[in-house]
């Protein structure tokens, strides 16, 4: 069976299943994809390209034949050199509770590693293995032949627990992280500190004695989105938390640096698709 690969849609960032799904994606002309996070656990698998993945503010230069593995949660996003003539990758995305599922036989979470991300370095002969193993975990995930679902899920099975042995050995460690923009650091380290507290681009300026058009410039640069626009997924994705864990929508407007619920309801639904009572 010829392995199938998917057209990338930037907007589709949610899982529609409830165990794992497996995209891979062949492109000419790489679309641009805003800062994001989500709710699962992804794995990222390069094969192709010049990509510098942004993540919580730092940022990892990837070659084709790593791994990228990204926690829940976690703002992110992928910048492509758009000089490149073929950007192909396969994304691996996994329910929470799902491989949560597993802990008693096996801690399939421990590759993660507690980490915002990790990125694992893989020899030739591993690099073979692991694109031969998603290559199938694709094909059988979409074909129609008898028991794929089920061969898929074993398939799947047998992946995570080779990744979490590379993640174990000597070939997979953190990579080195590198700052984006020392100015930029330090507002994304104010923002993650006081996005509960009233904040605008002309507060933060003054704040490090920069202009705003310069912060701003910086920002968007280094980010890939305004300061306007990364304070309020901050503080939308502090408020889904608070939802999740029992707190009252009208009680999480507030800690969350929204100044009435009118605002924070509207940016909340057009984020997430759902209202803030809905989500708890």
């Amino acid at each position: 069976m010829r392995e199938r690969s998917q057209r990338f849609d930037p907007g589709h960032q949610t899982m529609r299943g409830t165990e794992f799904e497996i995209f891979h994606y062949r492109e000419p002309k790489p679309n641009g994809v805003e800062v994001h996070h989500h709710d699962f656990y992804e794995v990222y698998y390069l094969l192709d390209g010049e990509v510098a993945y942004w993540v919580e503010g730092q940022t990892y230069h990837l070659k084709p034949g790593e791994l990228l593995l990204i926690d829940p949660l976690v703002l992110h996003r992928p910048v492509v050199d758009p000089s490149t003539p073929l950007y192909e990758r396969i994304v691996l995305w996994i329910n929470k509770a799902y491989l949560q599922s597993f802990a008693e036989t096996a801690d399939l979470t421990a590759c993660f590693g507690g980490e915002p991300c990790r990125v694992l370095h893989l020899s030739s002969v591993q690099r073979t293995e692991m694109h031969a193993r998603l290559s199938e975990l694709v094909r059988e995930s979409y074909g129609t032949e008898y028991g794929g679902k089920l061969y898929a899920n074993g398939l799947f099975l047998q992946f995570m627990v080779e990744l979490n042995r590379l993640a174990r050995g000597a070939d997979g460690r953190l990579e080195a992280r590198e700052d984006s923009s020392p100015l930029v650091s330090q507002v994304l380290r104010l923002i993650d500190e006081h996005y509960s507290e009233e904040l605008s681009l002309e507060s933060i300026a003054a704040n490090f004695f920069v202009s705003k058009y310069h912060l701003s410039h910086e920002f968007s640069r280094a980010v890939g989105t305004s300061v306007y626009r990364y304070i309020m997924i901050k503080r939308l994705l502090m408020a889904r938390q608070l939802l999740l864990g029992g707190m009252s929508p009208s009680e999480v407007y507030g800690r969350c640096g929204f100044k009435d619920y009118t605002n924070f309801y509207r940016a909340f639904k057009a984020e997430y698709g759902v209202s803030p009572r809905e989500m708890g």
